[in-house]
């Protein structure tokens, strides 16, 4: 079974966690991985780019001039798509850019990201993390004690924490997630993962399913 190192908030060193075989020690899937980032990022865009198609310019209703004997070329609408301000051809729609996926391709990707995550000892487990009031200098401090202050990190919680989250939020390098929010694109943009010990066994029996 993989082992990871369980810290205090203080950075000491308490003992070594064994973690769910199926969870943390998967067949590494490159492909689904690749699936499953490249299906959040597209979820991300927009998809709000608009252009009007000659039929969609207003005016031009009227033939600009008579067919022949002008001696200029022939035009049927001041709005086709060689003149100016006429309609656009084949310009983007409002459209989604969402991709299908299904819940076993999402697990699938998660627990290849965690196992390599943990292979390449960029996880690690925090017994507890406890802030009396929202304060960016403590989890500067308790970063620093876990030698991570140059490191990107993702924080992930078991449960909404006000204070931890007011506190991290002002860092850039720090992101925070609840267990049952994380996913495989921000697990790999982000150089380690800090696991709240609790948070831990939240994963392991979704995932473990």
């Amino acid at each position: 079974m993989p082992q990871v190192t369980k810290f205090n908030q203080s950075g000491k060193e308490l003992e070594k966690v064994e973690l769910n075989d199926s969870v943390f020690n998967d067949k590494i899937n490159k492909h689904v991985v690749h699936q499953v980032v490249n299906a959040q990022l597209a979820a991300r865009r927009g998809g709000n780019a608009s252009t009007k198609t000659r039929g969609n310019v207003r005016g031009g209703g009227r033939k600009p001039w008579r067919q022949k004997g002008t001696g200029r070329a022939r035009h049927g609408s001041i709005r086709s798509p060689l003149w100016v301000g006429g309609g656009i051809t084949f310009g983007p729609s409002p459209r989604s850019y969402d991709k299908k996926l299904t819940k076993k391709m999402r697990r699938l990707a998660l627990r290849s990201v965690l196992t390599d995550k943990v292979e390449r000892d960029e996880l690690i487990l925090v017994d507890k993390i406890e802030l009396d009031q929202p304060k960016t200098k403590a989890v500067v401090s308790i970063l620093a004690d876990l030698n991570l202050e140059d490191k990107k990190v993702v924080l992930v919680m078991p449960e909404k924490d006000k204070n931890l989250y007011l506190s991290a939020r002002n860092i850039p390098n720090v992101k925070t997630l609840l267990a049952g929010s994380i996913n495989a694109y921000d697990l790999l943009d982000n150089e380690m993962v800090i696991f709240i010990e609790e948070a831990v066994k939240m994963v392991e029996e979704v995932l473990g399913e």
